[in-house]
């Protein structure tokens, strides 16, 4: 009978905890098209997978009445479970249980499942619902942000950390996600900034809403700090589970190969059609890309931010590829500082964890301007060529278009350590364009020319016939084939095969001092 007592006051503590903040509270989250900290755990998490940590942990503070308050679980839900059968650990912030706020214990339960998932060599998934630092815990909320911070920085790198915003993410919770490889946010509920609109309006006296503060517009389109943007919950949760498909576990692993039923030998005669005979005009890069990756599939990371460039996932006969590509119809595919920074943090990602890199190149350029001057175009810039130089996974390049002066250099040429580069027969590579490159080479000549109109056309077929043409890179072997629209999957697919055994070690040291 004893036991029968024990086992039923500790069913009642488990529902009790498990109910959060109460009933009413969940309703409210409920009302505001919110879900609770465990009904999100069980949408990201293969059925019946999860297994919770530190259920009973409790908050030991007792300054302004904290000792009669109860926080079941302290605000926050952590364990384990599996996504497609692989292991994760997850944290997610119960906004019901003291608005989700960060103390001493809390931080601790997120801190052990740090610690675990990288001893396990596991991804870490974080579900961010919180209103900050705990006030009445003091520095202990202070010390307690700081300590996952710390472990953040040790987990980079070693397994991929995954962030959603599901809520409000201020003051020093913004870090934290700030830290991780991605964070997801959800139209009408994230909210993410380092003060709030009040804060802002006492300090400034500029009024502005929540939404144009920190919403998701503003970090998944001007500030590039939200790499995915889900219209639900649900279908955050299952964007999450897409982008782990793509990535392994740890960093000493490989991406799992998924046979997608795609021909490996197949070709497409339509990219032939794709770039236009004018080098003038636009098109979309995804065109190629989705003809030449399986099945079409690609993830976008960035999808609305330095469009561009095109960064994504996709998959290559079964295996995972990090891509790259300039896009024509945006900026005419020019790199600027925004573009630089995406793709440079891409690339070091993949690198990071063992994902084949593959670059679609067609740039006209760095983008000129005083803008870009004065924003440091020379600084960001270089942050993509020292990211593609230091990458040691495989790198296949494919020039499909225009490939001039530095950007043709950054966009992972030969010079940078591609280890395959292919073009396509309308491939431009030179200095610069035609119509600069006779400005400055045939200025004079042109101006006492009879007609210095036809005199300066005539001279840009001259400079495009010789130059502007794959044949010349090719001679000097900086590209190693010339190949025909139709034979990109292929050759892409038969370049990774000979490449997914190269090592490349770097020269010792203790890390590099990438120009941020």
């Amino acid at each position: 009978m004893e036991m029968e007592k024990k086992i039923q006051k500790f069913r009642e503590r488990v529902e009790r905890i498990e109910m959060g903040g109460g009933k009413e509270r969940i309703e409210k989250q409920h009302k505001k098209g919110k879900l609770t900290a465990r009904e999100r755990i069980n949408l990201l998490l293969d059925p019946g997978s999860f297994v919770e940590i530190d259920k009973f942990i409790a908050h030991r503070c007792v300054e302004f009445g904290m000792e009669k308050k109860e926080a079941p679980a302290d605000g926050v839900v952590t364990g384990y479970g599996t996504i497609d059968g692989r292991k994760v650990y997850v944290f997610s912030q119960d906004f019901t249980v003291m608005g989700g706020t960060l103390g001493e214990m809390h931080a601790s339960k997120i801190c052990k499942v740090m610690d675990r998932a990288m001893k396990d060599g596991a991804p870490i998934i974080g579900l961010n619902d919180s209103g900050g630092a705990r006030i009445q815990e003091g520095v202990d909320s202070l010390k307690g942000y700081g300590e996952i911070f710390y472990r953040n920085t040790l987990a980079s790198g070693v397994v991929p950390q995954i962030s959603a915003i599901l809520g409000p993410c201020a003051g020093g919770a913004v870090y934290s996600p700030a830290i991780t490889d991605f964070i997801f946010m959800v139209k009408g509920i994230s909210m993410f900034f380092i003060t709030g609109p009040k804060v802002v309006k006492a300090a400034t006296g500029e009024e502005v809403t929540f939404e144009q503060l920190g919403g998701t517009g503003i970090h998944s389109q001007v500030s590039g700090t939200a790499h995915f943007v889900a219209d639900s919950e649900k279908e955050c949760m299952q964007m999450i589970r897409k982008l782990l498909s793509y990535l392994p576990s740890n960093c000493s692993e490989f991406p799992p190969r998924v046979d997608m039923g795609d021909d490996l030998n197949r070709m497409d005669e339509s990219l032939a059609s794709i770039v236009p005979a004018d080098p003038r005009k636009p098109y979309d890069i995804r065109d190629v890309i989705t003809r030449v990756v399986d099945k079409g599939e690609i993830l976008e990371v960035f999808p609305n931010y330095a469009q561009n460039l095109i960064t994504a996932f996709a998959r290559l006969n079964g295996r995972a590829v990090g891509v790259l590509a300039n896009q024509p119809k945006i900026l005419a595919g020019c790199l600027n500082i925004n573009s630089s920074d995406k793709g440079a943090r891409f690339v070091r990602f993949c690198d990071a964890f063992n994902i084949p890199l593959v670059t679609f190149v067609d740039v006209p350029g760095y983008l000129p301007g005083t803008g870009q001057e004065r924003g440091g175009i020379e600084r960001h810039g270089a942050k993509l060529l020292f990211a593609y130089s230091e990458a040691t996974v495989p790198k296949v390049t494919v020039i499909v278009r225009k490939a001039y002066g530095g950007a043709y250099i950054a966009m992972s040429s030969r010079h940078l350590g591609a280890d395959q580069v292919f073009a396509w027969p309308t491939a431009e590579i030179a200095v610069m364009g035609p119509e600069g490159a006779v400005e400055i080479v045939f200025g004079k000549e042109i101006e006492k020319a009879e007609d210095p109109k036809k005199a300066r056309q005539q001279k840009i077929e001259e400079y495009r016939e010789k130059f502007a043409n794959p044949y010349v890179a090719a001679a000097r072997g900086y590209v190693d084939a010339v190949i025909e629209p139709r034979e990109t999957r292929p050759r892409l697919i038969r370049a990774l095969e000979v490449l997914a055994t190269k090592k490349e070690p770097l020269p010792r040291k203790r890390h590099e001092n990438i120009p941020l």
